[in-house]
């Protein structure tokens, strides 16, 4: 049975805009290898952090949406703590209320995108 899960992550501000994207794409494809659905990717950019994280004061907050398997989560947490470009991350399925207001974000957020 498949879940809807959304896992934001923060990487390390040190890094280049090509290296924050390649991060973001390695996590995509370790979900897509174990055969999950990405139904929303957000890149919410360079965020002031509430507080110090290994002495850093901002990172890039990435938001990824999809369905999987409930094991597949535990996978990638585990690449989440291996790579030490992310500060912290956080994955959780969503709900019936969650996942239907997530679906009335994105599509709101698709029509800002046409209207642009």
């Amino acid at each position: 049975m498949l879940n809807h899960y959304e896992t934001v992550f923060i990487l390390t501000p040190v890094l280049s805009d090509v290296q924050m994207k390649e991060a973001v794409e390695k996590f995509k494809a370790i979900l897509i290898e174990n055969g999950a659905t990405i139904t929303n990717e957000e890149n919410w950019g360079l965020r002031k952090l509430a507080y110090p994280i290994q002495k850093k004061s901002s990172g890039f907050y990435s938001l990824l949406q999809f369905d999987a398997e409930p094991t597949i989560v535990a996978a990638l947490e585990v690449q989440f703590r291996r790579d030490e470009r992310v500060l912290r991350f956080l994955s959780f399925r969503l709900d019936k209320y969650a996942f239907e207001y997530a679906e009335k974000r994105k599509s709101v957020k698709s029509k800002e995108v046409k209207e642009n």
